[in-house]
C-alpha cells in the first residue's frame, strides 16, 4: 500500500505535466484558428492551397515530406478550419486527462501540418518549440533519460539564446547596453516595459549582464545535483515570467516554464520499453548535436547534413537563438487608404502601436500574427516582404476575412481606389509627457498602389 501511495504524486505530476502542454496547444490552434481564414484561406493574404500547389510543381512527390501536412489531402478552407478545431478539441482531452498520449500525438500531427503550411506567419521560435516539446510530450514518464531529454531541450532553448548574443558580434550586448533599447523596440511591448523603459542605464546595463548569467551559466546547473538544479529552476522560471510580464511572446514564455517543470522531478523507475528510451535518445542526441556543430561553425561529421535536412520539415529537433542582434529604434509601418489619392485615412491595427496615445496592449497568450509581421516587415522593405504586398492587394479589394484582422477599416462602405504605406519612427514618451508613444515620419514604405 506505502508503494502504491508513494507513485500517486508522481502520477499526477506527469499528468498534470500532459493537461498543461494540452492548454498550450489549446492556446496555439485557437489563437491561430480565429486568425486562419485572413492570413491563410482562400481569400486571405497567403493562401495556402497555392503554396502547396506551387511546391507541388516545384518539388513533385518530395512536397510531401518537405512540407509534411494533412492539408494536402484536402486544400481548402474547410480543411484549413477542421485541422485546428481539431487540434482544439485534441488540446482539451489531454487537458481533461482523456488519453492524453494519444490525444497529444494528434495534436502534434495537426500542428506541424498548421507550420508547413502556413508560411510568413507560423515561422516563430515558439511555434517550432512546441512541436519540439509536444513530440517529447508522447513519449514522457519518469525514467531519468526521458527526463534528460526535456533537460536537454530547455538546455538548448537558453544556452543557444545567449551564444547567438554573443556570436552575432553585436555591439550592443558586446557593451551590455542591450536592454536600454529591449523595452521600446520588442514586437509588441506591454505598459510595463514602458515603465521599465523610464529606469537609469546603469539599471539596463545590470539587466544585460544578469540575462547573460541566466542564458549562459545557469543552464548548465540543469544537469547539476538537485539543489542547484532546482535554483536553476526558479531562476528560469522567474527569467520567463519577467519576459512575459514585459512583451507578448504569446505562449512562448509558459511553454518554458511547464518545461521548467523536468528540473523538479526526480526519476522513478525504469521505461517500460528500454528499446523506445534508446532510439528516442540516440535520434535526438544524433540531431541535436549536429545544430550545436552548426551554431559553433564546426565543419559537420559525414552525413550530417543529410541527416539535417531528412528531420528539418518535422520540426521535432530545432536550434534556438532569440534576439541575436537588439534592434535599437522602432519603425512602425502605417497603412493608409483613399478614394481618390488626396485623402488617406489610415488603418488601425489592433495590438500594434498606431494611435500614440493608446497604451502597449496585453494580449498574450494569444498571438496576433500580422501586427507581429508589420514589426518584421518595418526591419525591411515592402520588395522583401511578398506578404505585405498580397496585404495591399487584400485591402483593395476588401477582403472581409482580412479586413477582420484589422481594428478599424476606414472604408466600411466599398474598398478605397489606393493603399499606401508610410515609415514613422516611433519613441516611448517620457515621465512627465501625455500619451504613450512620440512619432515622426521617417518616408514612403510602399508607394501608392492601385488594382488597376
Amino acid at each position: 500500500m506505502r508503494a502504491i501511495w508513494s507513485e500517486i504524486p508522481l502520477f499526477v505530476t506527469l499528468r498534470t505535466f500532459w493537461s498543461l502542454i494540452g492548454l498550450i496547444y489549446f492556446f496555439a490552434f485557437t489563437s491561430l484558428g480565429v486568425q486562419a481564414p485572413g492570413l491563410l484561406g482562400s481569400h486571405g493574404i497567403l493562401p495556402f492551397a497555392d503554396y502547396l500547389k506551387s511546391a507541388h510543381d516545384s518539388l513533385g512527390g518530395r512536397a510531401y515530406w518537405v512540407l509534411p501536412s494533412v492539408l494536402w489531402l484536402g486544400p481548402t478552407d474547410a480543411a484549413l478550419a477542421a485541422c485546428w478545431i481539431g487540434g482544439a478539441l485534441f488540446a482539451l482531452a489531454a487537458i481533461f486527462g482523456l488519453r492524453q498520449r494519444t490525444a497529444l500525438a494528434a495534436c502534434l500531427v495537426l500542428w506541424i501540418s498548421l507550420c508547413s503550411a502556413g508560411q510568413d506567419f507560423l515561422s516563430f521560435q515558439w511555434d517550432i518549440l512546441l512541436s519540439e516539446a509536444g513530440f517529447l510530450a508522447i513519449f514522457a514518464d519518469l525514467s531519468t533519460v526521458r527526463i534528460l531529454l526535456f533537460r536537454w531541450l530547455l538546455f538548448r532553448l537558453m544556452f543557444f539564446s545567449g551564444v547567438v548574443k554573443i556570436a552575432s558580434g553585436d555591439a550592443t550586448w558586446r557593451n551590455l547596453t542591450a536592454m536600454s533599447y529591449h523595452y521600446l523596440t520588442q514586437p509588441l511591448p506591454t505598459p510595463l516595459a514602458w515603465l521599465l523603459y523610464q529606469l537609469p542605464a546603469g539599471f539596463h546595463k545590470i539587466e544585460t549582464a544578469v540575462t547573460f548569467f541566466v542564458e549562459l551559466l545557469v543552464p548548465f546547473w540543469f544537469f547539476a545535483p538537485r539543489r542547484l538544479r532546482h535554483i536553476a529552476g526558479w531562476i528560469t522560471v522567474g527569467f520567463q515570467v519577467l519576459i512575459l510580464a514585459t512583451g507578448n511572446y504569446t505562449f512562448f514564455n509558459f511553454l518554458a516554464i511547464v518545461l521548467a517543470m523536468f528540473l523538479f522531478l526526480e526519476p522513478s523507475g525504469a521505461p517500460s520499453r528500454k528499446w523506445l528510451t534508446a532510439a528516442l535518445a540516440v535520434f535526438i542526441g544524433v540531431t541535436s548535436g549536429i545544430l550545436c556543430l552548426q551554431l559553433f561553425s564546426f565543419p559537420l561529421p559525414p552525413g550530417g547534413a543529410a541527416v539535417e535536412h531528412f528531420v528539418a520539415p518535422l520540426r521535432i529537433v530545432n536550434s534556438y537563438g532569440l534576439f541575436a542582434v537588439m534592434t535599437t529604434e522602432r519603425d512602425e509601418i502605417i497603412v493608409e487608404g483613399s478614394a481618390d489619392g488626396v485623402e488617406w485615412k489610415a488603418y488601425e491595427f489592433p495590438y500594434k502601436p498606431g494611435d500614440p496615445r493608446r497604451a502597449p496592449p496585453v494580449v498574450e497568450p494569444h498571438q496576433p500574427r500580422l501586427d507581429w509581421q508589420m514589426w518584421f516587415a518595418a526591419l525591411g522593405d515592402y520588395r522583401e516582404n511578398r506578404w505585405f504586398v498580397n496585404f495591399a492587394i487584400r485591402l483593395l479589394q476588401g477582403e472581409p476575412v482580412v479586413l477582420r484582422l484589422l481594428a478599424y477599416n476606414p472604408f466600411p462602405k466599398e474598398p478605397p481606389a489606393f493603399v499606401r504605406a508610410r515609415l514613422f519612427r516611433y519613441r516611448f514618451t517620457r515621465l512627465g509627457q501625455s500619451g504613450w508613444w512620440t512619432c515622426e515620419e521617417k518616408g514612403e514604405y510602399l508607394p501608392a498602389v492601385s488594382l488597376r
